[in-house]
């Protein structure tokens, strides 16, 4: 996304800078790839002050004038001017001897005689100065600055253009209105939308919601006829618009972001687009036949020219809008050229709409077609608030290209709906963020965002009602994630606060994994991690459908090749002695339709120098032998391989389990080093080497369970785990869990013993249990404990 760093700060009604915006905007969520200036070669250029005009002295040079010039360094300067708009007592921009013109093809203004006078300056067009096309006039200015004021301080036109990378559920943050919002809240200042210079102040008309489906607006008939594809649509008709160049503020504008101006009506579109991340299109209403505006589905075969000029086919699956003969645009995407507006077109109609992102994205696809409009269509905009923009666009079109509105704006939603309610938990956003905000706190947060809270003080929750424009925002843990993002990482502790350790063990292969790796590190080996791909190699290997390299195509099934290039790549940095391991996964082929099989390994690589050199030895330490890999593969079977052997055999180490046969193996790799360095041992063992135990399904239950609570009192030396042993054997088939919840010690209880209250769950999968069936199972349970533990039941 481009943003203008001058149009920010219309939004803000303060400076900014691109630096400054370049910090904030990360911590927002929005970071800034680059910074491209705009017109940066305009800073030498000040404001002239033409004296007076006359004759060159020449009769010979009727083409050029001889004019006096007044640029603020209380010199008068002569300087020959050819435009015929010059007049005296005018300003205009000018550049004084040494200045660097801009463009790729500058030159620098110097004193050189035209027709005998020394020409001691120049003043500038448009288009001298990157500002235009115009250039068969100078640039007029209207200012009463004094002579010598820099130039960019009467015309505003440097700007920073800042490409943020806007992650696909952000598309607020597509428009400078989103970007504005954060940044408001950021800096601590009010946000609201620049004035627009020309517009006489009047409120444009609200649309009018219309009954069904279709309705007419300034006698074009505006229809949806596939409300899957288009939710809502929105238009107006404006007559006897002037079609024509666009007033230098809105073509600053659109040229800042990067599009190109095109006339005052499409550049209005393109301007509401870029700030309020609402797509619109204009059509020309001679030139649609009825007339009339229509969303339905493309006809099989159907086709169109696009305003690319290319003929494109369309298929049934795609959202067109189409007046009564034919398609005159691909929803979401682009419109056909015979429609468009052009300098001839007198009549217009707006289109303002939501059409659905997956059909959007199909089209685009389908298509091969992309646009800033299917861009933004493709992240989904805000359908509830699409009247903003319509208003807007005509605003702004009838401010730069006049004409009036032929009746109200139309507004056909079918099926209204309002934004999503989500409800939060104080309590629960305190778990997760791990400090609690006051609801104050937590409301300011989410209003800053532009969500609407309804909450009392005693609530244990808080209702949000989410704006249009962040449709990523659908549960609770997506606004405590907006809370921490407003409130700020940084206010967050950075002590490590008490937490509950897991009762869930980790699998077998990872605490192997964890134990060798500790190991390794214990025996100097220093860790890397190399990614999955690459060649074939040897044996058989799963290929990839779509590498991100040719020589990378391919799943790794061993460790060892990734780390020994990780020690030719410490041989071209002139490292000799190298200690390396890698924990991770290999594949392998399962079959023409199996899935490959994943084998966590750990591989390990040592070469050079026995001991790391060290001013108290004697010379070089001993290089490594098979013998020391021997110790480190020893050690490494022990950790990741419970009564794994290792042995020598045909001058190789090789690593065997009871369960599975061969682990792994060991010993000089067959890579040859440079004469400096040394020989390459190296070995991989598996660590996942028993199947993961089987999963079966179990269906959930669907009776109802029942619960007694039984309090319990211990002979001492009795143990809870005995008790839960034998409640669980004697308890019946029906007893589905038998858990101790509390313990008591104290008054009331025999001396030497503690009461243990248990939990029992009964459930029976075929039938509700009844309360006699459950009362004789717990008697029976009780009466087991009581013979075979001298556990009684507490009765007070």
């Amino acid at each position: 996304m481009n943003i203008s760093r001058r149009w920010l700060e219309a939004f803000l009604r303060r400076p900014l800078e691109a630096g400054e915006l370049a910090r904030v905007l990360p911590m927002l969520g929005a970071p800034v790839d680059a910074i491209e200036p705009i017109n940066p070669g305009l800073t030498p250029f000040v404001v002239a002050r033409v004296l007076e005009v006359g004759p060159h002295p020449d009769p010979k040079a009727t083409k050029v004038r001889l004019t006096a010039v007044d640029d603020g360094s209380g010199e008068r300067l002569a300087v020959i001017c050819g435009a015929p708009n010059v007049t005296a007592g005018k300003s205009y921009p000018f550049a004084r001897l040494g200045t660097r013109m801009p463009g790729p093809k500058g030159f620098t203004i110097e004193a050189r005689p035209i027709r005998g006078v020394v020409s001691q300056g120049m003043l500038c067009s448009a288009r001298e100065l990157g500002l235009g096309e115009e250039h068969d006039g100078i640039l007029e200015l209207d200012t009463d600055a004094a002579p010598g004021t820099p130039l960019l301080e009467v015309l505003p036109v440097d700007d920073d253009r800042l490409i943020v990378d806007v992650t696909p559920n952000r598309p607020d943050l597509l428009g400078h209105k989103g970007v504005a919002r954060e940044l408001a809240h950021a800096l601590g200042v009010p946000f609201r939308l620049p004035p627009i210079p020309g517009s006489t102040g009047v409120n444009t008309p609200t649309p009018k919601r219309a009954e069904g489906a279709s309705a007419v607006a300034g006698g074009v008939t505006i229809a949806i006829e596939d409300l899957e594809g288009c939710a809502r649509f929105l238009a107006a008709t404006l007559r006897g618009v002037k079609v024509g160049p666009s007033p230098r503020w809105l073509e600053q504008r659109v040229t800042a972001v990067g599009m190109r101006s095109i006339n005052n009506v499409v550049d209005a579109t393109n301007y509401v687009m870029f700030e309020l991340n609402q797509p619109m299109h204009a059509y020309d209403l001679a030139r649609l036949d009825g007339p009339a505006l229509i969303a339905r589905r493309a006809k099989e075969g159907e086709r169109l020219t696009t305003l690319d000029d290319v003929e494109r086919k369309l298929d049934a699956g795609m959202v067109v809008i189409a007046d009564r003969k034919s398609a005159v645009g691909v929803a979401g995407v682009m419109g056909a050229a015979h429609v468009e507006v052009t300098h001839k077109t007198k009549d217009i109609v707006l289109e303002c709409a939501w059409f659905d992102p997956r059909r959007t994205r199909r089209a685009r696809r389908a298509l091969g077609l992309s646009s800033e409009a299917s861009h933004r269509f493709e992240r989904g905009v805000d359908r509830w608030g699409a009247a903003e923009p319509l208003r807007r666009c005509i605003e702004i079109i009838q401010a730069t290209a006049g004409g009036t509105l032929d009746g109200d704006p139309v507004d056909l939603w079918p099926q209204p709906s309002n934004p999503p309610r989500v409800f939060l938990r104080p309590a629960r956003l305190a778990q997760v963020l791990g400090i609690e905000l006051p609801v104050r706190r937590i409301e300011e947060c989410l209003v800053a965002i532009g969500c609407t809270v309804l909450a009392k003080p005693d609530d244990a929750r808080i209702a949000v009602d989410v704006p249009g424009w962040r449709p990523d925002l659908l549960a609770e843990i997506d606004l405590i994630e907006e809370v921490a993002r407003v409130h700020g990482y940084s206010q967050f502790p950075d002590e490590l606060r008490p937490y509950r350790v897991p009762v869930r063990e980790d699998a077998p292969a990872a605490q192997a994994a964890r134990r060798v790796r500790a190991g390794l590190v214990a025996e100097g080996l220093f860790e890397s991690q190399s990614l999955s791909f690459g060649p074939a190699g040897g044996e058989p290997a799963v290929g990839l459908i779509n590498p991100i390299a040719a020589p990378e195509g391919w799943l790794r099934t061993s460790l060892l090749p990734g780390l020994v290039r990780q020690v030719e790549h410490n041989w071209s940095a002139h490292t000799r002695d190298i200690r390396l391991f890698e924990i991770g996964t290999t594949f392998h082929p399962a079959g023409d339709r199996g899935r490959p099989t994943e084998v966590v390994r750990v591989a390990g690589v040592i070469s050079g120098g026995r001991e790391p050199g060290h001013w108290t030895g004697s010379g070089r330490a001993p290089d490594f032998e098979l013998w020391d890999l021997k110790a480190l593969f020893q050690s490494a079977v022990a950790l990741a391989v419970p009564g794994g052997t290792c042995q020598v055999e045909g001058g190789k180490l090789v690593a065997r389990s009871a369960e599975s046969g061969l682990a792994g193996w060991g010993g000089r790799l067959d890579v040859a080093p440079p004469a400096w360095a040394a020989p390459v041992f190296g070995f991989e063992l598996a660590i996942s080497l028993a199947p993961p135990a089987g999963l079966r399904y179990r269906a959930l239950p669907t009776t109802p369970s029942a619960e007694r609570d039984v309090a319990l009192i211990l002979p001492a030396g009795v143990t809870a785990e005995a008790v839960q042993g034998e409640l669980t054997r004697a308890g019946g088939a029906a007893l589905e869990s038998a858990t101790a919840f509390d313990e008591y010690r104290g008054k009331g209880l025999p001396a030497g013993t503690r009461s243990v209250a248990f939990r029992l769950v009964f459930r029976d999968p075929a039938r509700t249990l009844r309360d006699e069936d459950v009362d004789a199972a717990v008697a029976k349970a009780l009466t087991a404990l009581e013979k075979s533990l001298g556990v009684q039941l507490r009765t007070a």
